[in-house]
C-alpha cells in the first residue's frame, strides 16, 4: 500500500477569533459528511502542512487541521515584534480546540492525531475533555516534562558533544548559570535582532542535530527561512522553559483517566529526541492503548515509510470502528 493518501485541498477554511487578539487559521479536508477527525501539529510552532492531510482516508474522515497560536497562518505570529506570549499556553490551545469544535458543530472527535509536540497537546486535551474523543493516535510521543526538556537540551549533548558545545557556546557568559532552555528563551524574547536572530539560528541548528540519528538524514530546509526560524525557536523555548505549563509528570500521572478510550502510540526505536521510555510508561498506565515500536526509525525520520504507514493504518482502524 502507499504510505499515505494522495494530496488533497481543503473544501473549506477560515480564521476564527478566539480572543486575546488571536485569530486561528483552520481548514477542513476530505468528506464533509465523514467522521470528524483532528490533526495537531508539532513544534510548538511548526504549523500544519499539506502533507498532514494525507494521513487520513478522505472518503472516511472530515479532517480539521489548524495552526496553533503564533504559527503558520494564524495571527499574530510569534516572530512579530512585541508579541505577547503570555496568552500562548497549553491551556489556551486546549480552549482553542474546544472553540473550533463548537464552531463546526462537532460533538466528538472520531479520531485525534498528534505528532511530536502535538502528542503533548493531544494528551492534555483528551485528559481535560475525555468526553470529546473516541480514539487517539500519537506519533513520536512526548510529554514535554521538565525531565524530558533537560534531556533534549542538556543530557543529549553526551551523544552529540561537538554540536552541543556550539549550542551551549552561543549563550553569553553572563547567562551560563541558567538552564540552557531558559537562557535561550530570554535571548529569543529580546527585541534586538542582533540578539534574537543568532539565538534562533543556533537553536534551530541544535534542533536539526538531535533528530538526525538515522542513516541518510538530511538537514531540514525549513530552518533556512529566518522568519520561520525565529517563530519556531521562540515558541519552542517558551513552552519548553515552562514545561508546557503542566505539572511535572501530569500527563503520565493522569494517563489512567483515558482508560476506555482506544489509542495507538507510534514511536521510533532510534528516537533520541524523545526516548522510548515516555510512550512505554504511558502505555503501562493507559491500559486501552497499545505501543507500536518502529525499528530503524528516529524522530520522524526513517530509511523507509514505516512511520506514515503505521499512522495511516491506525487511523484506518478507527475509521472502521
Amino acid at each position: 500500500m502507499s504510505s499515505r493518501y494522495p494530496a488533497i485541498e481543503p473544501y473549506d477554511n477560515g480564521m476564527l477569533d478566539v480572543g486575546d487578539g488571536q485569530r486561528i487559521y483552520w481548514e477542513c479536508c476530505g468528506n464533509p459528511y465523514g467522521k470528524p477527525a483532528l490533526y495537531l501539529h508539532g513544534g510548538p510552532g511548526s504549523g500544519s502542512s499539506p502533507g498532514a492531510r494525507r494521513y487520513f482516508d478522505p472518503d472516511a474522515y472530515r479532517v480539521m487541521l489548524f495552526d496553533q497560536r503564533g504559527s503558520g497562518r494564524s495571527h499574530p505570529l510569534a516572530s512579530e515584534p512585541d508579541i505577547d506570549l503570555s496568552v500562548n499556553t497549553t491551556q489556551h490551545l486546549i480552549a482553542d480546540i474546544e472553540a473550533l469544535r463548537a464552531f463546526h458543530g462537532i460533538e466528538r472527535w472520531a479520531a485525534v492525531l498528534g505528532v511530536s509536540w502535538g502528542t503533548t497537546l493531544e494528551l492534555a486535551y483528551a485528559q481535560a475533555h475525555p468526553e470529546r474523543v473516541n480514539a487517539l493516535v500519537l506519533g513520536l510521543v512526548t510529554n514535554t516534562s521538565r525531565r524530558e526538556v533537560e534531556w533534549i537540551t542538556e543530557d543529549c549533548g553526551r551523544i552529540f558533544p561537538i554540536e552541543w558545545d556550539r549550542f551551549a557556546a552561543a549563550v553569553p557568559e553572563e547567562m551560563r548559570q541558567m538552564r540552557l532552555v531558559d537562557a535561550y528563551a530570554a535571548l529569543l524574547r529580546d527585541p534586538d535582532p542582533a540578539v534574537h536572530m543568532p539565538a534562533a539560528r543556533a537553536w534551530c541548528a541544535w534542533e536539526d542535530t538531535h533528530v538526525s540519528l538515522v542513516p541518510g538524514y538530511q538537514p531540514n530546509p525549513r530552518y533556512g527561512d529566518p522568519e520561520f526560524c525565529l517563530r519556531f525557536a521562540r515558541l519552542v523555548t517558551h513552552y519548553w522553559s515552562n514545561s508546557a505549563f503542566l505539572e511535572e509528570d501530569q500527563l503520565l500521572r493522569d494517563a489512567a483517566s483515558l482508560n476506555g478510550i482506544p489509542g495507538v502510540l507510534i514511536h521510533g526505536r532510534y528516537d533520541v529526541s524523545s526516548p522510548l521510555e515516555t510512550p512505554w510508561r504511558l502505555s503501562q498506565r493507559w491500559t486501552t492503548s497499545r505501543l507500536h515500536i518502529l525499528e530503524d526509525t528516529g524522530h520522524g525520520h526513517s530509511t523507509d515509510d514505516a512511520f506514515p504507514v503505521a499512522v495511516t493504518a491506525a487511523l484506518n482502524e478507527f475509521a472502521r470502528a
